[in-house]
């Protein structure tokens, strides 16, 4: 590993979860009003936010309109390219299995998730794609930032959804 590489996996290392993770529940709380309240945003190697999104699936109609995805989108077209090494995504709820094969394939550095979805979770909830043996890039994966809070934010949003029906 060159020194440039041990660089920028220490600018990973030291990013702070905890301040993007309050960003994204923030955030999610007015995403919450028209739509399921999950949030994601890319951070570059400079602690620089490049890419956010929120879910769209139901304002667009579109099954694409993950979170993970819009984020992904706004970020490779801010950074003119589609590898995302030296970057970290942050998002309240572990990635489906659809979005984490996405993450896969754009080489994310990093993945950072509140709380674990158990029934679509694709880093540990129902498989782990980031040690399936296709996986072809090597990513962190951390979970469980503010889990009670994230869990809250989404158990919340189904209450009040099942409420209104």
């Amino acid at each position: 590993m060159n020194q440039k590489t041990i660089n920028r996996h220490r600018k990973i290392e030291h990013l702070d979860y905890l301040k993007w993770m309050k960003f994204i529940l923030r955030r999610s709380e007015e995403v919450g009003k028209v739509e399921l309240p999950i949030t994601a945003v890319i951070i570059d190697e400079n602690g620089r936010c490049i890419g956010r999104g929120s879910n769209k699936r139901e304002i667009n109609n579109d099954p694409l309109g993950h979170a993970e995805l819009i984020a992904l989108r706004q970020a490779s077209w801010i950074k003119n390219d589609w590898r995302f090494n030296e970057c970290s995504i942050i998002v309240n709820l572990e990635p489906c299995t659809m979005c984490a094969a996405a993450l896969v394939q754009a080489r994310m550095g990093q993945v950072i998730y509140g709380t674990k979805d158990d029934k679509r979770g694709g880093f540990g909830g129902t498989i782990d794609l980031s040690k399936h043996e296709s996986a072809h890039h090597k990513m962190k994966v951390v979970g469980g930032v503010l889990n009670q809070d994230c869990k809250n934010n989404i158990k919340l949003w189904f209450k009040k959804m099942r409420n209104q029906k």
